[in-house]
């Protein structure tokens, strides 16, 4: 068993995979994806489902290691922003070299800070430093960094 990919639905799923692409270094992994008909449908549960997309290759893992997959339904469904203490899945975290420097990053291609870069000593784990953020649609990530 091992995990294979963690998905994220878009409204414009080529300016979310570029973000992370120029902010992560995230690389395209083909082919595009353009999926529907009912064996779709069935296996999402969502009527008449249509999707585009791609898979992206997370940096840090070779080849086969986990994705990130970004698609776009046809149909859309809306929501609030989440909060970081909002219960399910909250925030997908990248483990990075220089917490300010790619928060500045993160900005200058769209997203946006959600708190302060903040450090902290956890007794038997070491200094961490970190910070939450927003995709430029919203969804949370975090940025940290173990010293």
């Amino acid at each position: 068993m091992r995990f294979a990919h963690t998905n994220i639905v878009s409204t414009d799923w080529r300016m979310l995979a570029d973000f992370y692409i120029n902010t992560f270094n995230c690389k395209m992994i083909p082919p595009k994806r353009k999926q529907s008909g009912k064996w779709l449908e069935e296996g999402t549960g969502v009527p008449n489902a249509a999707l585009e997309g791609a898979h992206l290759a997370l940096p840090g893992y070779g080849e086969n290691g986990p994705t990130l997959e970004i698609y776009q339904y046809e149909m859309v469904a809306q929501q609030g922003l989440t909060k970081p203490n909002t219960r399910g899945f909250g925030h997908i975290a990248f483990e990075v070299d220089d917490v300010t420097f790619l928060l500045q990053v993160l900005i200058n291609n769209g997203g946006q800070a959600v708190g302060k870069v903040t450090k902290r000593t956890i007794q038997g784990v070491g200094e961490i430093t970190f910070v939450y953020a927003r995709d430029p649609e919203g969804n949370l990530i975090e940025l940290q960094n173990w010293n």
